[in-house]
């Protein structure tokens, strides 16, 4: 593996020049009177967004801010049977000497900067709680990670480069994760792949899990006669929702991911509405600025592999997708974070059942961008684990996360 490379963004003028070209070409569709977000991100929203993204929306002022606020690195990754990928990532080691190694494994349509709330407060030294050496990379193919070029780049592959070999590239042999959406599976991958000798503990914010079945007798049972809480009740409805009425992303993506390729790479409005329709609805009503969100949507169009690349993720590693007991069993310390806004939000039975659950938390807001809308309190949930006193305290030999 190679040695890192600094990394600065710096898009071209050309690409800024034809984003403009584009959206001053847009066309858009009409609409139906007084449908709301029925059928996705309303046209006034979007005609708002574009206008914006062409005339006002100031890409480098936040190209500068993201180059000075974050530490990043690029560094080749040899995949086996892959070759090696140039890997995008940021980097940031607390004040703390014995400050814990942490990756932070983000999902889709996330990036590298959903970080960014979190980075001050997961490396800031305290005699009240750890500290962190934050590693929060762009996976292969989104951001300015290098993609993929081969089929059958899957959940083992992601796991091997994105995470163990990434973490033992920068000096870490020992480590822990933080992880949701995708993050959630390739944490849990790496879990129960390189679990106890290398990675020593995961904690995740998308705690999806199997419900018992009649091959585990006792569960299936106790499934059956235990009534659901309220709290239960509500993550059922909230999954039922999104499987019946925002779930058709992901059947396109897993199956003809190219397709839509063709659309994000050429119409920067038809990436602009695949994504802000998701910041919005999955959100707990998260005031998005429009800068804001141009901001993280300009991270996919702008992105190293083409704004297609990403979702190529979803055909690659389908066949892993709902894998999450049927060949690997993690058995290090896992905490997780329930958010009720999130996507599938399933009684914690059942994650316990499969897992080495050490901690739970529980929150009344917040939705499937945890790290990006309630950072203050999933960094707090990350610290209980590791705290003094937390059922994962000093689980990094030599590196309590305390001076």
């Amino acid at each position: 593996m190679s040695s890192e490379t600094p990394f600065q963004i710096n898009i071209p003028d050309r690409k800024l020049s034809i984003l403009r070209a584009k959206l001053e070409l847009a066309t858009f569709p009409d609409e139906l009177q007084d449908i709301g977000w029925k059928h996705g991100a309303p046209l006034a929203d979007m005609k708002r967004l574009a206008e914006r993204w062409r005339n006002g929306y100031d890409w480098r002022k936040y190209e500068k801010e993201l180059n000075q606020e974050l530490p990043m690195f690029t560094r080749d990754i040899d995949v086996d049977g892959f070759g090696a990928l140039n890997i995008h990532y940021v980097h940031k080691k607390s004040k703390t000497v014995d400050a814990i190694p942490l990756l932070f494994c983000h999902g889709w349509p996330g990036s590298f900067l959903e970080i960014r709330p979190m980075l001050s407060l997961l490396t800031a030294s305290s005699p009240e709680h750890p500290s962190f050496h934050v590693v929060a990379l762009s996976l292969p193919g989104f951001g300015f990670s290098e993609g993929p070029h081969r089929p059958g780049f899957a959940l083992d592959q992601y796991a091997e480069v994105v995470t163990h070999k990434l973490m033992i590239a920068l000096g870490y042999n020992e480590y822990v994760t933080q992880g949701g959406d995708w993050g959630f599976l390739i944490t849990r991958r790496m879990a129960a792949k390189y679990g106890g000798k290398h990675h020593k503990a995961w904690h995740t914010n998308f705690p999806m899990a199997d419900p018992p079945t009649w091959k585990s007798p006792l569960s299936f049972l106790s499934y059956l006669l235990t009534p659901f809480s309220a709290e239960e009740k509500a993550g059922l409805e909230r999954t039922a929702w999104y499987r019946n009425k925002s779930s058709g992303y992901f059947v396109e993506q897993s199956t003809f991911p190219q397709t839509l390729a063709y659309g994000f790479t050429d119409s920067p409005v038809a990436l602009l509405g695949w994504f802000y329709e998701k910041l919005v609805i999955w959100t707990d009503d998260y005031k998005w600025t429009d800068d804001e969100a141009l901001t993280w949507i300009s991270i996919y169009w702008f992105s190293r592999a083409g704004p297609g690349a990403a979702h190529r993720i979803y055909s690659e590693v389908s066949g892993d997708f709902y894998d999450l007991g049927r060949t690997s069993y993690p058995t290090i310390p896992m905490g997780a974070s329930y958010f009720p806004k999130e996507l599938l939000l399933l009684p914690s039975a059942w994650l316990r059942r499969l897992n080495n659950v050490v901690i739970e938390s529980h929150h009344t807001s917040g939705g499937h961008f945890a790290a990006y809308e309630r950072p203050e309190a999933l960094v707090e949930d990350v610290r209980k684990m590791f705290a003094k006193g937390g059922p994962a305290f000093a689980i990094v030999p030599g590196r309590s996360g305390y001076a």
